[in-house]
């Protein structure tokens, strides 16, 4: 069953969380970011994208980086603007987008949980990424942002954050891209020892939604903490990691679509013919043709949209993997048609999350700079789920998560 941990989180005051509060460390380029935190001192973009405050040109993983980042963090608490909770809490996270509004439980997970594979995955991580994220928490101290979890839906659950959520927020801000972002702080010990309670009783796994790298960084740094301490007891904060878990039902996952540059040769022409092979190809015209349902995609070429509905025998509903739209967009199209195979590597393709509308398929294909592209249905949570828990992972590039979550609304020390 899952563990979770109340704790002393740093918060900052309630009249600079929203100035304070800043988009993830993945999310936005370096540049993007230095122009983020002008006129921003408190940014937590300082803490979890610190070259921001470096001459350009220096390289993301020195050294350099990481002791700027823990600078940063440092004078933030050493001036205020971060106070440790004197208690420990567990909070509720609440973001509203598109007027509906979804719940996370903050706390600690479980590094153990994590090892155990209580804590179920669905894409794999890439090396390079685990050691930057690594790098952050060693030198800062701090699990400075939060994973993004599902857990299964639980009435009781539900209940007490109805409850909690019923009270005036701590925090309640809107930020620029229309987000609502409310913050609760729990600090009714029996509360937060019931909560915990249920999930060690009746929660058998939580599943990484979004934040695999630093979901994996937080565990090793845990991991490696634990064989540095010759005195290790097993309930030292170092043993748990940020997270903000939320209920899958209330969970939506949009689409992730494809862009690609070439046709490998063929003719617009060509294309479609040999794409009549797999799918029941419909011209649709100029106007967006987002699809309606499972093993529908849109295509935009040359100015028009293409509905392609896949014929049967090219997926299989009873495979976790071989039922999702991206498994049947790479083995009927991306692979034998366009030769692209690998989709990590391949120069060759590209990946715009749904967040940025069909409208931008189109705009990069009408530019130039793309020879076609495809609109996916997206995943849903039940298929994540079911792929994590059958040990199974997903293919790159299949799951977007909106909203992000914010960094910097609270954070937690490994001592």
């Amino acid at each position: 069953m899952a563990k979770i941990h109340a704790f002393k989180g740093f918060r900052p005051g309630k009249e600079k969380v929203s100035e304070v509060a800043s988009r993830p460390y993945d999310v936005l380029n370096s540049s993007e970011a230095r122009e983020e935190v002008k006129g921003n001192p408190w940014s937590f973009l300082h803490v979890v994208k610190p070259e921001v405050d470096l001459p350009e040109g220096t390289d993301l993983h020195s050294a350099l980086v990481y002791d700027k980042g823990k600078q940063n963090l440092e004078k933030l608490i050493a001036e205020g603007y971060f106070v440790q909770d004197e208690a420990e809490c567990l909070y509720v996270y609440g973001q509203t987008m598109f007027g509906k509004t979804q719940y996370g439980i903050v706390a600690c997970a479980a590094v153990d949980d994590y090892l155990d594979d209580i804590i179920k995955k669905h894409e794999l991580t890439r090396p390079d990424k685990e050691q930057d994220r690594m790098n952050h928490i060693r030198v800062t101290n701090f699990n400075a942002e939060p994973v993004f979890f599902a857990y299964p839906d639980h009435a009781e659950l539900d209940t007490i954050v109805e409850k909690v959520v019923s009270d005036e927020a701590d925090y309640d801000f809107t930020t620029d891209d229309g987000v609502g972002h409310h913050f609760w702080v729990i600090s009714d010990r029996a509360v937060n020892l019931r909560i915990e309670e249920l999930f060690d009783k009746d929660i058998p796994f939580t599943y990484v939604a979004d934040g695999h790298h630093r979901t994996a960084a937080a565990a090793l740094v845990g991991q490696e903490r634990r064989r540095n301490n010759p005195a290790h007891q097993g309930d030292e904060e170092y043993n748990y990691f940020l997270a903000v878990h939320f209920p899958a039902s209330q969970l939506t996952i949009i689409d992730y679509n494809r862009v690609v540059k070439d046709l490998n040769g063929m003719t617009g022409a060509e294309f479609l013919e040999e794409l009549q092979e797999g799918f029941i190809v419909e011209e649709r015209g100029s106007e967006l043709y987002k699809p309606g349902k499972l093993h529908t995609f849109g295509m935009y070429m040359e100015g028009r949209w293409y509905g392609l509905t896949a014929k049967p025998g090219t997926y299989n509903d009873e495979d976790p993997i071989a039922c999702l739209d991206v498994t049947v967009l790479s083995e009927q199209v991306l692979g034998p048609l366009l030769n692209i195979t690998d989709l990590r590597k391949s120069k060759r393709i590209d990946f715009v999350g749904g967040i940025r509308g069909l409208e931008e398929l189109s705009r990069r294909v009408d530019s130039g700079e793309m020879a076609a592209a495809f609109a996916l249905y997206p995943v849903s949570m039940k298929q994540l789920m079911d792929i994590a828990d059958n040990g199974m992972i997903m293919p790159p590039k299949t799951t977007w998560f909106e909203p992000k979550l914010r960094s910097g609304l609270v954070i937690h020390s490994l001592d």
